[in-house]
């Protein structure tokens, strides 16, 4: 794996096909010229993402805990019928933290984090109760400086997350309620949330919404792919490529930035009969899928855990970008780093940084956040 990057032509995902202009570097290729501007000072609500949003309740518990609710030190489950009771008894029972999560939740509020001002250059919609939980959640986006925009309905308690700590174990049980409930017709499609849409010129959401609202999701990708700004969508988990794999082709032709790991990519390789295993060539074969918006290449970007992250770079070119070193002991937990390399990646986006700067952004949220419990981070970031 080369350390050094290749100085060819920096890619952004502003560059359109338009006139061409020479580029002030001696590049091997002419760059557009919407790739040299300078970014624009963001305005509120320029990234918009839309998802299920739960909030992290995270506790130090004991093994008994653990037996009563028959849960294994470190794992991830969606909760049970037998395990309702235990959203109520953590909060009771154990001195708790509480913090806005969910996926697409988790990488908007990093993309904040990342861009620190002005506030609220990140919107999120997604469905919550009319409780506690989600009185909770509202204030802990708004602590997170993200406009949050919630569904609110009766029907289904606020989502919910517990981390149950024991030692450096965290057992987690999602109970998705409410984040399921979420409506086209009673929230995306009211005049006011609509207008919030149109002001983002980066959407974000991940795979896992794909089994709540499809609808939803497609209209935000048309007018994403109708008026050329950038539609992007993460594979999420290997079952959604699995079981869900009609809604996610439905949606690809609008995509313009993939993201997945090195197992979903995997996954999603199988279901499309790619007939390869080999990282790169998943990439290339997803770059190559259907696509509605003919001015932009699709850019595939696939992390690696430790490995370095792949990234496509149109035509037949495949860059892989090495992640910053860590010293395994000062790894806390890994469960948010997905979450945060995108939301450092999205970061960059928006402001029309090269796609390269993008990915450097990710690691380094990513490497942030792995040093952390849960999906947490300092005060400000140190990225340049």
């Amino acid at each position: 794996m080369a350390s050094g990057e290749p100085r060819a032509k920096k890619l952004r995902l502003s560059d359109e096909k338009k006139e061409k202009k020479t580029p002030e570097k001696k590049t091997p290729e002419k760059t557009p010229e919407s790739s040299r501007k300078t970014p624009t000072k963001l305005g509120p609500n320029s990234l918009f993402g839309m998802g299920n949003p739960l909030l992290d309740i995270s506790a130090v518990v004991d093994k008994d805990f653990l037996e009563k609710y028959g849960l294994k030190p470190n794992d991830q489950i969606l909760a049970e019928d037998k395990h309702k009771a235990l959203f109520d008894e953590i909060v009771k029972k154990f001195k708790v933290e509480y913090h806005a999560g969910g996926a697409t939740q988790n990488s908007i509020k990093i993309a904040q984090w990342m861009i620190q001002d002005p506030h609220k250059v990140c919107t999120f919609f997604g469905c919550i109760g009319e409780d506690k939980f989600g009185e909770i959640l509202k204030q802990k986006s708004e602590e997170a400086h993200v406009d949050a925009y919630y569904y609110e309905q009766t029907e289904e308690p606020t989502g919910t997350c517990a981390a149950c700590i024991t030692g450096d174990n965290r057992s987690l049980v999602a109970n998705l309620a409410a984040a399921n409930c979420y409506k086209k017709d009673k929230h995306l499609d009211l005049k006011e949330n609509w207008k919030l849409v149109e002001k983002a010129k980066v959407y974000y959401i991940a795979g896992f919404f794909l089994t709540v609202s499809l609808e939803s999701i497609l209209k935000v990708a048309k007018h994403a792919s109708e008026n050329n700004k950038l539609f992007t969508l993460n594979l999420s988990a290997p079952f959604i490529s699995q079981f869900f794999k009609d809604a996610l082709m439905e949606v690809m032709p609008y995509v313009d930035v993939l993201f997945g790991n090195e197992t979903e990519a995997a996954t999603f390789s199988k279901e499309q009969g790619f007939q390869t295993e080999d990282i790169e060539e998943i990439a290339k074969k997803a770059e190559a899928l259907p696509k509605v918006n003919k001015k932009r290449p699709r850019i595939v970007v696939f992390t690696q855990g430790k490995d370095g992250t792949i990234m496509t770079k149109g035509g037949d070119k495949v860059e892989t970008f090495p992640v910053l070193k860590i010293d395994q002991k000062d790894i806390v937990d890994t469960n948010g780093a997905g979450d945060a390399f995108v939301g450092g990646f999205l970061s960059e986006l928006v402001q029309d940084k090269e796609l390269e700067q993008c990915v450097k952004a990710g690691h380094y949220a990513a490497n942030v956040i792995i040093r952390r419990a849960g999906c947490t981070f300092p005060e400000k970031p140190d990225f340049h």
